[in-house]
């Protein structure tokens, strides 16, 4: 097993566990950017307004996978969502993440 194989494996083997867990998939995107394609199952709240919707997300008490277009974002959202109280990862891409499901 290799460096890079390690780090993905952890990864996979963390959304499957919160997939498991009912967690929720979060899409940060543009609306723009859902419109042309995105995991089917995946709710959007664009980053810029999860600030917003934070008390959404705490009332669904579940636990969320964050995604985006390459893993930035959904960083972010995930510290954030930490920050909140909401038990948050990040997913990385949707289209990276689309095949782990």
């Amino acid at each position: 097993m290799g460096f890079f194989d390690f780090i993905f494996g952890t990864k996979k083997r963390q959304v499957m566990s919160y997939l498991k867990n009912n967690a929720l998939i979060l899409d940060v995107r543009t609306q723009r950017e859902w419109d042309r394609g995105h995991l089917e199952q995946a709710r959007l709240i664009p980053l810029d307004d999860l600030n917003n919707r934070v008390e959404e997300l705490q009332s669904l008490n579940r636990p969320v996978i964050v995604c985006c277009e390459s893993g930035v974002r959904s960083s972010k959202a995930a510290k954030f969502l930490n920050l909140h109280n909401i038990d948050a990862i990040n997913g990385g891409g949707w289209v990276r993440l689309s095949k782990q499901l």
